[in-house]
């Protein structure tokens, strides 16, 4: 009997270690791909974030900046000042919003002002930002003390300006009193209704009071809607209330000789506008290690308005008609913030984490830069 024997297909070992060799290879190949595609995609995403970050942020800069001075007074507003012999004040410093201290401190106005203008720099008034990966001296450390803006504009929507709080022709049941160093001011509800007129009023508003002869600033401390009446008393968060300063204090607004002072028939006239006080800084201790862009209205609790930012500077151009002075950090010797006609803004932004670039692992980083026109003090009537 005769034995057939087939034979058997199969792999010999050297065959199968060559293809799991060529396995591996695309396996390894196609897996550093996807890193690749990922680590792409992160960085895109990252520059993405930060440019919409910037662009948000530079939008608020911007509308705010170009609403400077609306509504102000040229030169700005008066606030209670008493000059000593050098010039400058013996009252204290008039309160504003800035990042120091973490939060805690205020720093004020410059003393030596008798004004809060529309535009006030604030050169190094911000915190200082250090990068996560940064190295003393090198470009990636911003080191810097970051800059404070602060913008003053008329609140139009409430329209309290529309006619004056007390005249005997035009709104007779409006008045005006201060005892006390109280101020009192009742509308007339048939002239300024305080429940149906815009938004509503709230004790830290800040409200400049203005005839033919005087203005000052106040800041509201009591609110009657019921009374549709607004009470500024000594001792608010700003330092405005004061009626003891030797000059722009609500009695520099009193008709001349009037009797008893500080009553209603010594304000007749008197116009009353609403205005924002906004200021812009970084705030790198509500949320750390985020640093953010803070829009604080007034003194009440700041608002982030941009994300992921790790710089904020301002720089100023003066129009004087002589030496014109560009780029300044502060007010140059000489002029004053109200010859300011465009500010220049640069804003720089970090990524949120560490992204794959090469053979290591950096924060991204970008920046914009722009101008602004000053459009309330930017055009002057000549002809004036």
């Amino acid at each position: 009997m005769k034995l057939s024997f087939k034979k058997s297909a199969g792999f010999t070992l050297l065959e199968l270690m060559i293809s799991m060799a060529v396995t591996m290879v695309l396996l390894y190949t196609v897996v550093q791909l996807f890193i690749t595609a990922t680590n792409s995609n992160a960085v895109v995403v990252q520059a993405a974030d930060m440019t919409d970050n910037l662009r948000a942020s530079l939008n608020y800069i911007e509308q705010d900046l170009q609403q400077a001075g609306t509504g102000v007074p040229t030169g700005g507003v008066s606030y209670p000042f008493t000059p000593n012999t050098s010039g400058c004040t013996t009252t204290a410093g008039v309160n504003r919003p800035v990042a120091v201290n973490q939060g805690v401190a205020l720093t004020t106005f410059p003393t030596c002002n008798n004004t809060i203008p529309a535009v006030e720099p604030g050169n190094e008034n911000g915190p200082p930002i250090t990068a996560p990966d940064a190295t003393s001296g090198t470009v990636q450390n911003p080191s810097s003390i970051t800059d404070e803006i602060t913008v003053l504009y008329e609140d139009n929507t409430l329209k309290l300006d529309s006619l004056p709080v007390y005249s005997a022709s035009q709104c007779p049941n409006g008045s005006m009193t201060l005892s006390g160093g109280t101020l009192t001011v009742v509308f007339d509800p048939n002239c300024i209704n305080l429940t149906t007129a815009g938004i509503a009023v709230a004790a830290g508003d800040l409200i400049i009071f203005q005839n033919s002869s005087a203005n000052t600033i106040m800041c509201v401390t009591g609110v009657s809607l019921s009374a549709n009446s607004l009470t500024f008393a000594s001792g608010d968060p700003f330092g405005l209330n004061n009626t003891t300063a030797s000059g722009g204090t609500i009695v520099q607004l009193e008709t001349s000789g009037c009797t008893p002072a500080g009553s209603n028939a010594c304000f007749s006239g008197v116009l009353a506008t609403r205005v924002w006080m906004i200021s812009y800084y970084l705030d790198n201790w509500s949320s750390p290690p985020y640093v953010r862009l803070a829009r604080q209205v007034n003194l009440r609790t700041a608002i982030p308005v941009g994300e992921t930012l790790e710089n904020l500077q301002f720089t100023y151009n003066f129009v004087d008609g002589i030496t014109n002075p560009s780029n300044q950090n502060t007010v140059p010797t000489g002029n004053s913030e109200s010859q300011i006609r465009s500010v220049n803004v640069y804003l720089g932004a970090r990524s949120s984490y560490e992204v794959h670039q090469g053979n290591t692992h950096n924060f991204s980083r970008n920046n914009l830069m722009t101008q602004v026109s000053l459009r309330s003090m930017a055009y002057v009537n000549r002809y004036e």
